[in-house]
């Protein structure tokens, strides 16, 4: 099975088209190297993932005929990324979480890091 279509049928990615999006853009390893969406997959690979500030890692414990439900992914794919990572992952989550609730959008403006400024004087 193409890497592309098994990285949607375990669902990593929500659609196809993302799934094909990320390998052309380098966000999917298979065994530590970037692939194309066409690369072939086999059991006992090691699929690597980039959600931002990790690389989520799985290993291939079986191929799905077809799109499979969330409760089954289990049977399918094995998580190895370390808990460490994850932790991180969470804590990056939890802080954008906050800034959107904030309405903290990016960078301060300069007005604002004045503000800033004064009350840490």
């Amino acid at each position: 099975m193409r890497i592309d279509k098994y990285t949607w049928v375990v669902r990593l990615f929500k659609t196809r088209t993302l799934a094909t999006k990320a390998c052309d853009t380098e966000k999917v390893k298979l065994n530590g190297d970037f692939v194309k969406p066409s690369k072939t997959i086999a059991v006992g690979d090691t699929i690597s993932v980039k959600v931002i500030p990790i690389w989520r890692s799985f290993k291939v414990l079986d191929i799905p005929k077809s799109r499979i439900g969330r409760k089954l992914v289990s049977q399918y794919l094995l998580e190895t990324t370390t808990a460490a990572d994850l932790q991180l992952l969470e804590e990056v989550q939890q802080q954008q979480h906050q800034n959107k609730l904030l309405g903290i959008k990016g960078r301060p403006t300069k007005k604002v890091r004045r503000d800033l400024d004064k009350l840490n004087d």
